[in-house]
């Protein structure tokens, strides 16, 4: 006790010891750390302590001859399963290790459950695969690269299922200027194989796409089987766009996977593997503009200098300009003293060619001549004139020389020219009979007439 009658403080004790976890965090952590550690994994064992309660979920155990691990497969996956598994069979399941938190369980969290061994969908897998391999479908020569860039892509898949949202988020982020065209078709079921088939050849018309997904996401044997039919198969092989298989998850093997042009392990991967990154675009093209401002940065600092050797070499424009001025005085000078010689010269040309001019007036060669044509007038005329009289002296004799022989004339002394009904002249009267017509030109007129008789010389006498 103190002389105030306090009682001393009692002294704080820090507690050194290590943080103790909650039930529910280690429970957390540990199914953290085996979900991080184990993806996807295939089992096989024992089915036993099979229970199905009314909410529909199935819960049993698989076991060997050493250990068991407990299994839950939820309603919404085992509706899929077309025969009901029972105690003691040979199964392998495919699912997700796990954690049940509540119990600190050991689980898996079953996807997909099938007879253990080599069931009929597995044996129809494998002689659907030897007929193809041994028709060359699967051979690494007949398959068609891939377009290193891709102008549009094409996808063919379920519009409503995971894999087209996977594709869509990994193309956003890696090159969202790629355009998609989506080719819907079923996935599952028994209408699935031909609709497959009907959306790639749709693919292939449109004409778009020059690189074609054809996938889903991971599913059972049989939820995947329409993917191991042989019309699938084959239209992938006939397809003339370059393919990709993204079926189901990694451990997925389906027919499509071998004929395709290149298999990807999950929609997601077979984004990834056809479209190129942009982030390395935008990498790339950050080092070359880095690049080209330090090349533009040192042809800059080498054109200044050689600017600056350029401006110490420049002369003064003034002085240039000064010199030029006093070039330009001296040439008109020498110029105007030309141009006063080139006109003494050309004047005294010109008076020369003045006076040589005068000499040969045409004002006088034209009075010469005029005096030269009156000659030349008065000597045609009188030529003309006695051509004129000695032509019609001619003109005159002609005419008294052609009136002597001109029948017209011997018309005028009384005869005719009988002519007969053809216009031939008549100088025979044995020509002519009696009753024909002949006609007869005289000298003033022409007169037609019909023969009575016809007497021949002998009878007429000489």
């Amino acid at each position: 006790m103190y002389k105030d009658g306090s009682a001393p403080a009692t002294p704080h004790l820090q507690d050194t010891r290590p943080r103790a976890l909650s039930v529910s965090e280690l429970n957390h952590q540990a199914r953290h750390l085996l979900e991080s550690s184990f993806m996807q994994v295939w089992v096989e064992g024992e089915l036993s302590g099979f229970s199905r309660p009314s909410s529909g979920h199935w819960y049993f155990s698989l076991k060997d001859r050493k250990c068991q691990v407990r299994c839950a497969m939820f309603r919404g996956m085992n509706q899929r399963i077309r025969t009901l598994p029972k105690e003691g069979d040979q199964v392998r399941i495919r699912g997700k290790v796990t954690l049940y938190e509540n119990r600190g369980d050991f689980q898996i969290i079953v996807e997909h459950i099938e007879p253990a061994g080599l069931g009929a969908l597995q044996q129809a897998f494998e002689e659907l695969k030897r007929k193809l391999l041994a028709e060359g479908l699967f051979d690494q020569a007949r398959k068609k690269p891939l377009p290193s860039l891709p102008r549009h892509i094409g996808v063919v898949t379920s519009p409503t299922g995971a894999a087209i949202h996977d594709i869509l988020t990994v193309l956003a982020r890696r090159c969202p200027a790629i355009p998609i065209t989506l080719y819907p078709t079923a996935v599952q079921g028994k209408a699935a194989t031909a609709d497959i088939v009907r959306a790639i050849e749709a693919a292939q018309s449109h004409g778009v796409a020059d690189v074609l997904i054809i996938g889903r996401g991971g599913g059972s044997l049989e939820d995947l089987w329409c993917f191991n039919e042989e019309s699938v198969a084959r239209a992938i092989a006939a397809c003339q766009i370059p393919t990709v298989s993204a079926v189901g998850h990694e451990v997925d093997v389906t027919i499509a996977d071998f004929v395709a042009d290149l298999r990807a392990p999950t929609p997601s991967a077979a984004a990834e593997k056809i479209s190129p990154d942009q982030s390395d675009w935008l990498r790339q093209l950050g080092e070359r503009e880095s690049r080209l401002s330090n090349a533009i940065g040192l042809a800059l600092k080498r054109l200044s200098t050689q600017l600056g050797h350029l401006g110490k070499r420049l002369r003064d424009p003034r002085r240039e300009l000064l010199e030029k001025a006093q070039r330009m005085d001296e040439l008109e000078l020498r110029l105007k003293k030309v141009i006063q010689q080139r006109l003494s010269t050309v004047s005294v040309r010109n008076d020369h060619l003045r006076q040589r001019l005068a000499m040969q007036s045409p004002r006088r060669q034209l009075t010469e001549g005029k005096e030269v044509l009156q000659r030349v007038n008065e000597r045609l005329t009188s030529v003309i004139q006695q051509n004129l009289k000695q032509s019609r002296a001619n003109l005159e004799h002609a005419a008294q020389t052609l009136n002597v022989v001109s029948p017209l004339a011997t018309l005028g002394r009384g005869y005719a020219i009988v002519r007969d009904n053809n216009g031939n002249i008549l100088r025979d009267a044995s020509n002519v009979n009696p009753g024909d017509t002949i006609s007869a030109r005289v000298s003033r007129g022409e007169m037609t007439a019909k023969v009575t008789s016809v007497k021949s010389s002998e009878e007429t006498g000489p």
